[in-house]
């Protein structure tokens, strides 16, 4: 591939690609879109076509987005509780759509950095050399 790396020394940096992920962009140049849709994963960066389709972040991301978000929702509700001592439908007023929307907002930056994290690692077949290393989707190996 005629792209460079951006990262010093041609090394994948972890931290970069994460960032990269968390804002949805390619964890190697950092340009093109990882996502299509809203977790749909594009096969690979329309900037730098780097392979995407390896990836395997499954049920990482949501257990992630529950820990946070739980963690969010349960100590302001505790805080709320303690102080306010509001009725139980106040609660639910706030609480359940908070915490909806906080879970919604929160899954796609969580998997693309997840993503980010497996490319820089060269997880799950991001190393061609790896046993792991997966034959491209048919739309791919058309082209």
């Amino acid at each position: 591939m005629p792209y460079e790396i951006k990262d010093p020394a041609g090394e994948r940096s972890a931290k970069s690609a994460m960032l990269r992920g968390l804002r949805g962009r390619c964890p190697r140049c950092g340009e093109g879109r990882i996502f299509g849709r809203y977790l749909k994963v594009n096969e690979e960066c329309s900037a730098c076509g780097e392979a995407l389709y390896h990836h395997r972040a499954d049920d990482a991301p949501p257990y992630v987005v529950i820990t946070v978000v739980g963690h969010i929702v349960v100590g302001l509700a505790l805080a709320m509780e303690r102080s306010l001592q509001p009725d139980l439908w106040i609660h639910m007023m706030i609480w359940a759509p908070l915490t909806l929307l906080l879970s919604l907002l929160m899954l796609q930056p969580v998997k693309g950095a997840l993503i980010g994290m497996q490319w820089a690692f060269k997880m799950h077949g991001f190393d061609p050399e790896s046993p792991e290393a997966q034959e491209p989707p048919p739309s791919l190996a058309a082209s």
